[in-house]
């Protein structure tokens, strides 16, 4: 496993960080870790990063203890925290090779990771010249530069335009098929565009751990938005088959809620003529991953 967490627990003063949190990534997974702020995220990162300590639990990055032997772990993991700490007087190769000796690593290795994160036509600016998506791309090529197997990247697209998340996302992918990156987010599309599981937090508990693909799935029901062409009663509307919720959107748009796995937009249909109303839409809709993400966490 590329990283184990078994039980972790961390408190600051009276509030309880992480609560006896455990989850495993294989080696080549990209996973996104969600959660509202405060839900727990940073710490956990911090402590597979070495920069903080649990008060109780296991954490192990490809294979070493994170309290056994913080320096091999430093060794193996490229850490990109959520605020990016850079040096704004420094130049971009000059930055990176400081960095690099940090790391004891082969100058040569700058040039490598300026291409690998499209910097070179930015790279003889200083960083305060960069705009933030070339600070973040400074970010992720300092956590590069000593070819580490894990990467963690908390917030790697906080602040950024449409063009540049475009840019950073399609980075992370391109790092990811080389290796395991374990990122948390706010935005739900970078999730669904980049990720290949999720894990939701929430009050410092694990609330949801699946493969992208099953959670969306799983999380399915089937949403019908259906707009009659006259007002119905909710005592007509209560007699469909199958029927768990429904909800008025406006005038005479509903959104009903079916526990049937089956298709119900003919049943849909065929009540509305029984009950002398046309159908002017009907419409199948499915939950999103943001939805998914509201209902888990909700207080």
């Amino acid at each position: 496993m590329s990283i184990e967490v078994q039980n972790i627990s961390k408190t600051y003063g009276t509030q309880k960080a992480l609560d006896s949190v455990s989850f495993s990534i294989k080696k080549g997974e990209i996973v996104g870790f969600l959660g509202p702020n405060g839900a727990g995220k940073s710490t956990l990162m911090k402590i597979l990063t070495t920069y903080i300590t649990a008060d109780a639990g296991l954490a192990k990055v490809n294979g070493t203890d994170v309290l056994e032997d913080s320096k091999t772990v430093q060794k193996s993991v490229g850490y990109l925290p959520e605020h990016n700490p850079l040096y704004l007087d420094l130049y971009v190769r000059e930055y990176l090779a400081f960095n690099a000796d940090v790391y004891h690593v082969d100058k040569k290795r700058i040039e490598e990771v300026i291409t690998l994160t499209g910097l070179t036509p930015e790279s003889h600016k200083k960083l305060g010249q960069l705009s933030k998506g070339y600070r973040q791309r400074v970010g992720i090529a300092t956590a590069l530069l000593h070819d580490p197997e894990v990467l963690i990247l908390d917030e790697p697209t906080t602040g950024l335009d449409p063009n540049q998340l475009v840019e950073i996302r399609e980075l992370i992918k391109n790092i990811g098929k080389d290796k395991t990156v374990f990122l948390s987010t706010h935005i739900m599309q970078e999730v669904e565009a980049i990720c290949d599981r999720v894990i939701i937090i929430n009050n410092g508990k694990i609330v949801t751990d699946k493969k992208l693909t099953k959670l969306i799935s799983e999380e399915q029901e089937q949403i019908i938005e259906v707009e009659f062409d006259k007002t119905i009663s909710e005592t007509i509307l209560q007699t469909l088959p199958k029927l768990k919720t429904f909800a008025k959107a406006h005038d005479n748009v509903w959104e009903l809620t079916f526990t049937s796995t089956n298709d119900m937009r003919p049943i849909v249909f065929d009540f509305a003529h029984a009950n002398n109303l046309k159908t002017l839409q009907l419409n199948l809709k499915n939950k999103n991953l943001e939805q998914i993400f509201r209902e888990k966490t909700k207080k």
